[in-house]
């Protein structure tokens, strides 16, 4: 069923306007270097097999799966041999570029910068992470996107009728098609797949209409778009985080699925729990970083499955906790301020007094035990003189930091000798 033209390629259409540089390469045969960017089952393959057959050059594939050094020079050298003797140019696609150690990429700058080849490469994986600078600054990069559940369906569609595919041979209800549209998770070729499972079920039962349960002995889980090393690793954790941050706990628990789902490690989403509960929920509620450590050493203790339960009981948690970012400004404020050089002597009073020698000095003299005060907190300067009038924490208003903030407001009334807030 691979498109055996531009116009035949369902999905992608802002790669394929008139103009774009995807139709000149095919169409006008423009020698360039290409990087295709997309998830799997996107068209990656096919646009590569496209500018091989509509093109008046010699094609050349290699995965980065099998390939060399070695081999990859070898190509180079030989389409710059053909060149060099009036023969036709050569396009060279390597299929999961990503792979490829630097070393590897690196073999390949000499025949993309010399015109020796037009480079194709395809990767599932963000370039800018996985491809080497000097080959991603000499590549126009093409991103394609995942398949809408419309374009899965017409591949379905097409499928079903086209020749090369089930020739008619089966109808198919809107209900089994809609089941297989939602599992294939916008990727075409395993939307392609699970029909010529479901086909090959329906056919064993004698039967000429593909029905649900047919689809369902296809697949009977959905398909879970996760590269645990790449953009969605960091994408999912991302909102994950978002979601509880913002309060958000049906979404956070859907983010915390897919995760389990695509075999995330269980201690990296603890960790990150443990992270949000002093960054975003702080003294708002105390308990909510006694919860995620709670958690994580749980998780590491169990393990999955039932790691799952103990995750989103802080999952619920943490979502549900009154929010504060105090914790983070006040120790940024503070870093900061370090940063600029405002690092003064520590006041004589707080130095140690311990050491022989170290009141002659006048260490601890004039230093008022705080226990000896019936407040519990005693008139005094802690801070050196050059941050003594920084005030760094900040309380919130939500939750159990709002009473905090109050008794702050007596306890540096009483430590600066003024009188206590009424």
């Amino acid at each position: 069923m691979r498109p055996r033209n531009l116009d035949e390629l369902i999905g992608q259409s802002h790669l394929t306007v008139p103009g774009s540089p995807l139709r000149q390469m095919i169409e006008g045969d423009q020698p360039m270097t290409i990087l295709l960017w997309g998830p799997p089952g996107t068209g990656k393959t096919t646009i590569a097999s496209l500018i091989s057959a509509h093109t008046d050059r010699r094609f050349v594939e290699v995965s980065a799966v099998s390939a060399g050094v070695k081999e990859v020079r070898e190509v180079i050298a030989g389409a710059r041999r053909v060149l060099a003797q009036g023969g036709r140019e050569t396009v060279l696609f390597v299929d999961e570029v990503h792979r490829f150690s630097k070393a590897q990429q690196d073999a390949l700058l000499p025949g993309v910068e010399n015109r020796w080849v037009s480079l194709i490469a395809a990767t599932t994986e963000n370039p800018h992470f996985s491809v080497i600078s000097p080959l991603l600054s000499r590549s126009l990069l093409l991103t394609l996107q995942s398949l809408t559940d419309s374009e899965i369906g017409e591949i379905v569609d097409r499928a079903l009728v086209d020749e090369r595919g089930l020739s008619g041979e089966f109808e198919m209800s809107e209900e089994a098609r809609d089941h297989l549209v939602r599992l294939a998770g916008g990727d075409g070729r395993r939307a392609l797949t699970y029909l010529e499972a479901a086909a090959g079920a329906t056919r064993s039962q004698h039967k000429t209409v593909i029905d649900v349960g047919d689809a369902a002995l296809a697949v009977d889980k959905a398909a879970v778009r996760y590269d645990r090393q790449g953009d969605q690793h960091y994408d999912v954790i991302s909102a994950f985080i978002k979601s509880m941050r913002g309060s958000d706990v049906d979404a956070a628990l859907h983010y915390l699925a897919r995760m389990i789902e695509a075999g995330e490690d269980p201690r990296f989403i603890a960790r990150r729990m443990m992270i949000l509960a002093s960054e975003d929920i702080g003294l708002a509620d105390p308990s909510a970083l006694q919860t995620a450590v709670a958690a994580a050493q749980a998780v590491a203790m169990i393990g999955f499955p039932e790691a799952r339960l103990t995750l989103a009981q802080a999952v619920i948690t943490l979502s549900l906790a009154p929010k504060s970012n105090a914790v983070i400004k006040a120790i940024d404020a503070a870093q900061a301020d370090v940063h600029a050089g405002l690092i003064g002597a520590v006041p004589p009073a707080l130095r140690d007094a311990h050491y022989s020698g170290a009141k002659t000095l006048g260490h601890g003299h004039d230093y008022k035990y705080a226990h000896n005060d019936p407040r519990g907190v005693a008139p005094q300067q802690h801070a050196p003189d050059v941050i003594a009038d920084r005030e760094y924490y900040e309380p919130g208003a939500l939750g159990a930091e709002a009473a905090l903030g109050e008794r702050l407001k007596r306890i540096r009334a009483v430590l600066k000798g003024k009188p206590e807030p009424s």
